[in-house]
């Protein structure tokens, strides 16, 4: 069951912590700390720090303003979005409109990559995407698992070519924004996989199913990579999109955040894989959150793309958005249709709500 009008790319998300039918029991929050209901919702400041706006704008931005977010898209070169120059036009129309609400990340080409040139052409195109008011650069799973270079071999995170164009990102300042692999489910059998959008997905991307494919890199590897790059690059402003693809795992999460000062990750398309392990322990994962509320930000990976029905969207965006808020802010029960189960909120305190949803954006897009 799918909402009409998303990507098949970031449906992942859809549903993860909305009820059946609509129907939140309250659980009540922790007595010892002060927290948020859901009558807060609108009433908070929120930022979300990963949606993908392609096509009429006026969509998602008279529903942040309903709901009282401020938001980042981030343009990525995926072959089943847009053109970059057309994700790109958006974005930059956003914000222009309203440059306080709408915040924006540029991606570059891998056309050419390793040919002479390539590195100054992309530089160029970040220089004037940050002139324009790009926040972030995103570097999408395309690198790792997609891309080849001439040699026909696989291009990885940590290619040494990539250097000068990462030497430009960090001097503008600007986040670095890395989509690294895939979930681990992605290396496991379906009836393996801890959520049935996943299981959905990869069923209907074959291409991106690295359990069907094991002349491909591993789950371990692409991690690695990624570790090794942020070794050679330790002033970098990191953030893991999607959990940092260590969504499987909070004790996962607390290595990589311990071992990477500089690096900041985002919930986006995640909350399922979160709920599940909360479900096994809840005050676990709020533990998580607590000792690393500095360094999440919230992200949901909602999209919109020029053949959704922009009818939906304001009604679609609004139950994701409040159904996230009720896991993270609130004790509330609510019925999770990718877990098939019911899943209670974690009751984060008001003053960690705010960072997470708001003040670590503003910090680590360079905002505040």
């Amino acid at each position: 069951m799918f909402f009409k009008g998303f990507a098949m790319l970031d449906r992942r998300h859809l549903l993860t912590g909305m009820t059946a039918a609509g129907l939140v029991v309250g659980a009540g929050a922790r007595a010892d700390v002060a927290t948020y209901t859901a009558d807060d919702f609108k009433r908070v400041r929120k930022f979300d720090a990963h949606v993908h706006i392609n096509a009429d704008p006026m969509v998602f931005g008279e529903q942040a303003v309903a709901d009282n977010f401020e938001l980042l898209t981030i343009n990525v070169d995926y072959p089943d979005f847009p053109s970059l120059e057309a994700q790109a036009q958006v974005s930059g129309v956003l914000h222009k409109a309203d440059p306080k609400r709408f915040q924006f990340a540029t991606a570059f080409s891998m056309q050419g990559f390793g040919e002479a040139g390539w590195a100054d052409k992309t530089i160029a195109h970040i220089e004037a995407a940050a002139k324009a008011g790009a926040r972030g650069v995103k570097v999408w799973k395309n690198v790792g698992l997609i891309e080849r270079d001439a040699s026909g071999n696989l291009v990885m995170l940590d290619d040494v070519r990539f250097d000068p164009v990462i030497a430009r990102i960090e001097a503008l300042g600007l986040t670095f924004i890395n989509h690294q692999g895939e979930p681990r489910n992605c290396w496991l059998p379906l009836e393996e996989m801890t959520t049935k959008n996943d299981r959905a997905y990869f069923s209907a991307h074959p291409d991106y199913y690295m359990y069907a494919h094991p002349e491909g890199p591993s789950y371990e590897h692409l991690m690695a990579v990624r570790d090794d790059f942020l070794d050679r690059h330790p002033k970098l402003n990191f953030m893991g999109a999607h959990m940092a693809s260590l969504e499987w795992s909070v004790d996962a999460l607390s290595s990589f955040l311990d071992r990477f000062p500089n690096a900041t990750v985002e919930t986006a398309a995640r909350m399922a894989q979160l709920q599940h392990q909360s479900l096994r322990d809840h005050d676990k994962v709020r533990n998580f959150f607590l000792k690393y509320q500095d360094r999440i930000l919230y992200g949901s990976d909602l999209t919109l793309n020029p053949d959704a029905d922009a009818a939906g969207m304001r009604k679609e965006i609004h139950d994701v958005w409040l159904a996230h808020w009720r896991y993270l802010a609130t004790a509330d029960v609510q019925a999770v249709w990718d877990l098939d189960a019911e899943v209670k909120g974690l009751a984060l305190p008001k003053s960690a709500i705010d960072k997470i949803f708001y003040g670590n954006a503003l910090r680590v897009l360079g905002l505040a």
